[in-house]
């Protein structure tokens, strides 16, 4: 049966990436989704130009209306953020639906490859333990762990001892179950994670598709929860992620234009 979930992240008016790729990943999925956007944003940022309407105060009033009408979801899943004002924001909100019984997730998108993202301040960071601390299942890739934690990061990435020691200092923020994406292990490009579930590490290596497509990492999170939101394991779902998000990929990778992101709608099928 299918759960009801909030998604709290950025709403593009051009190309698959956040809420324009995670809604229909998970409505794919047999889920009911809804949506709190953080920004709109005029299309992705690959392109060099772009616009960007901070909505916070459109947050508020939205999460107070709902208070007021006693709406609630199975899940939340936050994803970026405009400012460190709309972290206290949406985790005094997650701790508020974690208490009533709801699964919190957090993709915690502050950057990439060893540095953050243009316009993310030092702060955010800071901010986004806040959040971390709320949740669930977080799912940061390498860059964004290390943020976190303060461990350094490698271009090598780590063996897997510092991998585990890596994770458990993400678990120690607040999370019970944690998969980070985008990292070396043992020399391999891999994703690794402990389950909270069974109390085991993981990792799972991948070979890489030689083409890069914004909003790849938001279709691995929609899938990894759509799957663990159905009972799926942590791995499993994991695993199902990774080979979703690799078919996608290998369809489209000689695409004219690959800042729009991945055409979800003309490959729906590879998702399952």
């Amino acid at each position: 049966m299918g759960k009801n979930v909030l998604l709290i992240n950025d709403l593009p008016g051009f190309g698959a990436v956040a809420l324009a790729a995670v809604m229909p990943v998970l409505a794919h999925l047999g889920h009911h989704v809804y949506n709190l956007p953080t920004a709109l944003v005029s299309n992705t940022l690959d392109y060099g130009k772009f616009a960007v309407l901070d909505t916070t105060d459109y947050m508020k009033e939205t999460l107070a209306v709902w208070r007021s009408l006693g709406i609630s979801f199975d899940a939340v899943a936050a994803g970026f953020l405009a400012s460190d004002e709309q972290a206290d924001l949406v985790a005094s909100y997650c701790r508020e639906a974690r208490s009533r019984g709801a699964l919190i997730f957090v993709d915690p998108i502050m950057g990439d490859e060893g540095h953050r993202y243009n316009g993310i301040p030092e702060t955010r960071a800071a901010a986004m333990r806040k959040l971390v601390r709320e949740a669930d299942l977080i799912c940061p890739n390498y860059t964004e762990a290390s943020l976190l934690t303060g461990r350094p990061w490698s271009p090598d990435g780590v063996d897997r001892k510092d991998m585990k020691a890596l994770i458990d200092s993400l678990r120690e923020l607040g999370p019970r179950s944690v998969v980070v994406t985008s990292i070396r292990v043992d020399g391999k490009d891999a994703v690794a994670g402990y389950d909270g579930e069974s109390g085991a590490y993981f990792v799972r290596p991948f070979v890489p598709v030689p083409v890069r497509f914004p909003g790849t990492g938001d279709i691995f999170s929609a899938v990894l929860l759509g799957h663990v939101l159905s009972g799926r394991a942590l791995p499993e779902a994991s695993a199902a992620a990774m080979d979703a998000v690799a078919a996608l990929m290998e369809r489209n990778k000689h695409n004219a234009d690959p800042f729009r992101g991945i055409p979800l709608e003309t490959c729906m099928e590879v998702i399952d």
